[in-house]
C-alpha cells in the first residue's frame, strides 16, 4: 500500500488514515506530502489544510462539520476540535442524471425463489408465529420450545456440554445423538415484542402495520397469530392493516384469541394441531427459477467504522445500482443517517412529491428527537466515534453511499409497503435492529448489512448478509461475517469488482445455496419502532 491517507472526494479538505500513523511521519495523499502532527489511529481523519474556528469540514464532497478550535495540517480531527454541521435544504435544486452500470452479464441470470400468489417471490419459506400483544409472549415462547424440539434439527451444543461437564465434575460428557428436521422446505420462526397495549393508540396502529407487512412479505408462507382479546391492538385493527397492504391475500392466517378459548392448555392444543397441518402444507412449496428483478434488497449498516463509507457501503451502492438496472428493488433506510446528504437525495427523487415527502419526514423526525431533548448530532455511538465517525453528517455521508446513485422512485413512511421497483427510501431510525425489522416489514426479501466493528444482527424472515468493511474484522469474527471488502482498502479490488462478487453471493443466498451466518447462529431479531424514541 503506497498511500497511507485516502481522499474520498476531490472536494474534501480532510483525508482518512488507512493505517496507524506515527507522530512526525511524512505520509502521502494523492502525491501530496503531509506531516503527521500527532499519532493517529487508522480510520480517523487528518486535516489537509489549516482550519480556523468556524471553518467548514468537507468529506465525501459535502459539509460534515465545522472546526471548534484551530486545526493544523496533519492534525487529527476529534470531537474536541470538530462539531456536527450540515447544509440546510429547502427543496429540489436540480434533477440528477444517472449512468446505469453495465449488467449484461446478469440480465439472464435467475435465483431459485418461492413464488407467491400475488406475484412476489421469497428467498425463504417461513411459517411465522407472533402475538398481537405482549401478554401472549409466554404462549409464543412455549410454542417455540415445543415446535423447535420436534421439528428442527438439533446439533450438539458445546456450551451445553460444557455446563453438563461442570455439573457432573467430569471432563467429558457423552454426546447426544443429533435429531433430523421433520420438514426440509419450511422454517418455523417465532417473534415476541413489548407492544400491543399501553402506550398510545398510535403505537398499536403502527405495530399492526408492521406485523401486516411481515405477513405480506414474500418470504412468509403463512402465520399463526395470538391475541389476548382486551388489548389496544385488536384483531380487527390488524386485519384492517393487512387488508390495506394486500386486499387479496391468499396466505393462510390463523388467529387465536385466548379470552375466547378458555384454558391455556386447550388453546395451545388447538394451535398446535391446526398450525402443524398448515405448516405441513406449506412445506410442499418448492423453489423455482425467477429473474433477479424479483429481488428486494434492504440496505443497512450497524457498528460502522471509519472505513465503512470507503469500502463496504460504496460496494453496496454499486450492488444497489446494478439491481436497479436489472429492474429489481433496493431500499435505503435509517433517516438520521441521511442527515447532511438531503440535497443530493432530494435531487435524485424522480417525483417532486417524493422530494417533499422526504424532507417532511426528515424534519418531523428531527423535531421529535429535539423535543425529546436530543438531536441528530447525538447519533454517532461511542463505537462509531472511537473508530473515526465523529459527527452525524460524517457518518451519514458514508452511510448514504449504500444507496448508490440511481434515481429515487419512491419514499415510504414507516409501516408503508413497497409498491415500486427501483431505489426506495424508507423512514426508520438508525438503530440496527429497529431498522432491519422495518425493512422486512416493508417487503424486503433479503438484507445487506455492513459493519466495521461487528454485530450479530439477523431477522426472523429475511436473510441478513453481513458485510465487513475491513479484513481484520472478518478474521476476528468469522462466525458473523459473510463477505468482506478489505480488498478495496488495499487496492486489490475496485468497488465494481467487489460489487460483482457480492451480487453473485447474493444470488446464492437468495437461492438457498448459502446460509447466512446470522441464520446459522439463530439470530432472529425483531424490535418495532416507537416513533420519536430512537435514533
Amino acid at each position: 500500500m503506497k498511500e497511507k491517507l485516502i481522499k474520498v472526494n476531490t472536494l474534501d479538505n480532510v483525508a482518512v488514515a488507512l493505517v496507524d500513523l506515527e507522530a512526525g511521519a511524512t505520509v502521502f495523499c494523492q502525491d501530496t506530502a503531509v506531516k503527521v502532527i500527532v499519532a493517529t489511529e487508522s480510520k480517523h481523519k487528518v486535516a489537509l489544510k489549516p482550519f480556523n474556528v468556524g471553518d467548514k469540514i468537507i468529506m465525501y464532497g459535502v459539509l460534515v462539520g465545522k472546526a471548534t478550535a484551530p486545526i493544523n495540517v496533519g492534525e487529527v480531527l476529534t470531537i474536541e476540535n470538530v462539531k456536527h454541521q450540515s447544509e440546510k435544504v429547502s427543496g429540489k435544486t436540480e434533477s440528477l442524471g444517472w449512468n446505469a452500470p453495465n449488467v449484461e452479464k446478469w440480465k439472464d441470470k435467475t435465483f431459485l425463489g418461492y413464488h407467491r400468489a400475488d406475484g412476489q417471490v421469497g428467498t425463504e419459506n417461513v411459517w411465522l408465529f407472533f402475538p398481537l400483544v405482549f401478554c401472549e409472549n409466554r404462549n409464543i415462547e412455549t410454542l417455540k420450545e415445543i415446535f423447535d424440539k420436534e421439528l428442527l434439527e438439533h446439533k450438539n451444543n458445546p456450551h451445553q456440554n460444557l455446563l453438563k461437564a461442570l455439573i457432573s465434575g467430569t471432563e467429558v460428557v457423552e454426546q447426544e445423538e443429533k435429531s433430523t428436521r421433520v420438514f426440509d422446505n419450511i422454517d418455523v420462526r417465532f417473534i415476541t415484542h413489548s407492544g400491543g397495549c399501553g402506550g398510545i393508540r398510535q403505537d398499536s396502529e403502527s405495530l399492526a402495520k408492521l406485523l401486516a407487512g411481515y405477513v405480506n412479505n414474500p418470504n412468509v408462507a403463512g402465520v399463526t397469530v395470538l391475541s389476548l382479546g382486551c388489548q389496544n391492538l385488536q384483531i380487527s385493527i390488524f386485519k384492517e392493516a393487512l387488508h390495506a397492504i394486500n386486499p387479496n391475500l391468499e396466505k393462510p392466517v390463523l388467529i387465536y384469541e385466548q379470552q375466547q378459548m378458555g384454558t391455556v392448555d386447550d388453546m395451545l392444543s388447538t394451535i398446535i394441531k391446526e398450525s402443524f397441518i398448515a405448516i405441513r402444507e406449506a412445506n410442499n412449496i418448492k423453489r423455482s427459477p425467477v429473474p433477479l428483478s424479483k429481488l428486494r434488497i434492504g440496505l443497512e449498516c450497524g457498528g460502522s467504522d471509519g472505513f465503512s463509507g470507503i469500502s463496504a457501503n460504496p460496494t453496496l451502492g454499486m450492488v444497489s445500482d446494478m439491481l436497479v438496472a436489472l429492474n429489481g428493488t433496493a431500499v435505503l433506510a435509517e433517516f438520521p443517517e441521511l442527515c447532511g446528504v438531503e440535497q443530493e437525495l432530494v435531487n435524485r427523487c424522480v417525483h417532486e412529491e417524493d422530494a417533499e415527502k422526504f424532507l417532511k419526514l426528515m424534519k418531523a423526525f428531527e423535531k421529535s428527537v429535539i423535543d425529546a431533548g436530543s438531536g441528530f448530532d447525538m447519533n454517532p455511538s461511542p463505537g462509531n466515534i472511537k473508530d473515526g465517525l465523529i459527527t452525524d453528517a460524517m457518518k451519514s455521508a458514508g452511510a448514504a453511499k449504500k444507496g448508490g446513485s440511481s434515481p429515487i422512485e419512491d419514499v415510504l413512511d414507516y409501516g408503508e409497503y413497497l409498491s415500486k421497483s427501483g431505489l426506495n427510501l424508507l423512514c426508520t431510525p438508525g438503530n440496527d435492529v429497529e431498522s432491519t425489522t422495518a425493512l422486512a416489514g416493508a417487503g424486503a426479501n433479503l438484507v445487506l448489512f455492513t459493519t466495521g466493528l461487528g454485530t450479530p444482527t439477523g431477522n426472523p424472515i429475511a436473510p441478513v448478509i453481513k458485510v465487513s468493511s475491513n479484513t481484520e474484522l472478518a478474521n476476528k469474527m468469522p462466525d458473523i461475517i459473510d463477505i468482506e471488502t478489505g480488498a478495496v482498502l488495499r487496492g486489490e479490488k475496485t468497488i465494481n469488482e467487489m460489487a460483482e462478487e457480492m451480487l453473485d453471493f447474493i444470488i446464492e443466498v437468495a437461492s438457498g445455496n448459502i446460509i447466512t451466518k446470522a441464520k446459522l447462529l439463530g439470530q432472529h431479531d425483531f424490535i418495532p419502532w416507537k416513533r420519536g424514541m430512537s435514533l
